[in-house]
């Protein structure tokens, strides 16, 4: 393990786990609890036009993926307050939409080197001081706002109807939830790219569930669990020349399969 750890891009890529498991763990938790998993989902695969304008435009694509996500995640807000029958439908185009506009955008890029199955399936080896600024910066916003409307949160989570005759404005909060949602996604494309990400987003959350008693109970497990997931995907990788971000996944999968025997405390 020691003689890992001598190379840069491995501390970087350790960081990157680490703060990318608290973001999946704190966030993670929330999209469960909500049943937002599918909204997520929408949201990580249509970051994808984002990247693709991004290329296109000549800017930073993980900035293109932000700015997309955030717009896209207003959409599904919207939507969600106004036309709940048909919103699985919705969030499907939208996907789609995302999806398709990303691949038309770097078709029309001329001459452009960037390996796009890194933003698909995740290059935590890469990752950079400047990527790990980003995530840090997300982290903290993440805190904050968690911190802030823990109580509103739980509220709403359980009993939308409940926290509204008690005075949380739950379309603000539930908005404000999905533009942050969206912005995990993103920071967390680097490590296990926007096909995996919605696998560590959920897996987690959902085997910490099992295993405890409070929402911030299951946030830290959460966290713990990615952290693990990570560590050991990374390992891996390492060790026999394999995609990062697909160990982790794999890891994380097998951990979800092995605890299913196991009865809900």
């Amino acid at each position: 393990m020691s003689d890992i750890l001598h190379f840069e891009f491995m501390q970087y890529a350790l960081y990157a786990a680490l703060i990318v498991s608290f973001i999946c763990g704190i966030i993670g938790t929330l999209i469960v609890i909500n049943r937002m998993v599918f909204i997520a989902g929408g949201i990580a695969h249509g970051s994808y036009g984002g990247i693709g304008l991004a290329l296109f435009l000549g800017i930073s694509p993980l900035v293109g993926a932000s700015l997309f996500a955030l717009g896209l995640g207003g959409i599904m807000a919207y939507l969600t307050h106004r036309n709940n029958t048909r919103l699985d439908s919705l969030i499907g185009v939208l996907w789609a939409f995302g999806m398709a506009f990303g691949i038309i955008m770097t078709d029309l890029t001329p001459g452009y080197n960037v390996d796009l199955m890194s933003y698909l399936f995740g290059a935590i080896l890469s990752v950079s001081l400047e990527d790990l600024y980003g995530m840090g910066s997300i982290l903290a916003l993440i805190l904050v706002f968690v911190l802030v409307f823990y109580r509103q949160l739980i509220a709403m989570s359980f009993d939308a109807k409940f926290a509204k005759l008690r005075g949380v404005d739950t379309e603000l909060l539930y908005t404000l939830l999905i533009l942050i949602v969206a912005l995990s996604v993103v920071m967390s494309i680097r490590a296990v790219g926007l096909i995996l990400v919605i696998a560590l987003l959920t897996i987690p959350p959902y085997i910490a569930e099992k295993f405890t008693a409070s929402i911030a109970g299951m946030m830290t497990l959460s966290s713990f669990l990615a952290l693990v997931f990570c560590g050991i995907g990374l390992l891996l990788s390492y060790h026999f020349n394999l995609s990062a971000g697909a160990s982790i996944i794999l890891v994380a999968t097998s951990a979800f399969l092995l605890q299913l025997p196991f009865k809900k405390r």
